[in-house]
């Protein structure tokens, strides 16, 4: 079979079992086709990352939109609406990925490590076993801050989809350059918020960006 044949029937078999909710066969299926379950945490790992910079991008495109409010001095106030609706789809659409994405990275982690314990007690010798168990508490320990930084991140995405939701919904009933002005005394503290958020999001990309260092030195 040629290669990127062999991926997209790999690509589409780990699509079928993943809807279909079944892990452990999942699971047993990609070993067959020599990915393992540290495979898997590095791609979703890699996954991750990218819907966090995608992510960042939007919500900055976003700004720019809901910003651009404070000059408007007349025009199409229908046009001005359907652009930052655009804009909260977008947003909303990016944050569901990443909430998805880390959903993945923190099911197959802890999937990987359970397995990486359990196989601890099949050691025959001591010295390899200690070594081991050290590398998996380093691992272990070195996920759960990936994690944790990548759900800090993620808990800063809800109340700017919020703030952006509320100004497309008055603007929607309000079309009027009253209403206009009236969201304009929100954008600072909008830009503050998505600062912060953008902020988080970057230290969680170099977190992901330091485990996989770690974990592909390991591998």
């Amino acid at each position: 079979m040629h290669p990127s044949r062999k991926i997209t029937y790999i690509i589409l078999i780990a699509l079928t079992l993943a809807l279909s909710g079944c892990q452990s066969t999942y699971y047993k299926t990609m070993e067959g086709f020599g990915y393992h379950k540290r495979d898997i945490l590095v791609s979703d790992v890699e996954k991750a990352r990218e819907s966090q910079e995608e992510a960042s991008e939007q919500f900055k495109s976003a700004l720019e939109k809901f910003s651009a409010l404070t000059g408007f001095h007349g025009g199409d106030l229908q046009e001005v609406y359907e652009n930052l609706n655009d804009e909260f789809e977008h947003s909303e659409a990016a944050a569901k990925e990443v909430t998805k994405r880390i959903n993945n990275v923190e099911e197959v982690g802890n999937d990987l490590f359970s397995e990486w314990n359990d196989e601890l007690s099949k050691y025959t010798s001591t010295k390899l076993k200690n070594d081991s168990r050290i590398k998996l508490s380093k691992t272990k320990s070195k996920f759960k801050r990936l994690l944790s930084t990548m759900r800090k991140a993620e808990r800063k995405i809800d109340p700017v989809l919020n703030a952006f939701r509320d100004q497309v919904l008055y603007l929607k009933h309000n079309l009027n350059a009253q209403a206009i002005a009236s969201l304009q005394s929100e954008i600072s503290t909008l830009e503050t918020d998505i600062g912060r958020l953008i902020a988080d999001m970057q230290k969680s990309i170099n977190e992901a960006d330091a485990f996989l260092k770690e974990l592909k030195k390991n591998s």
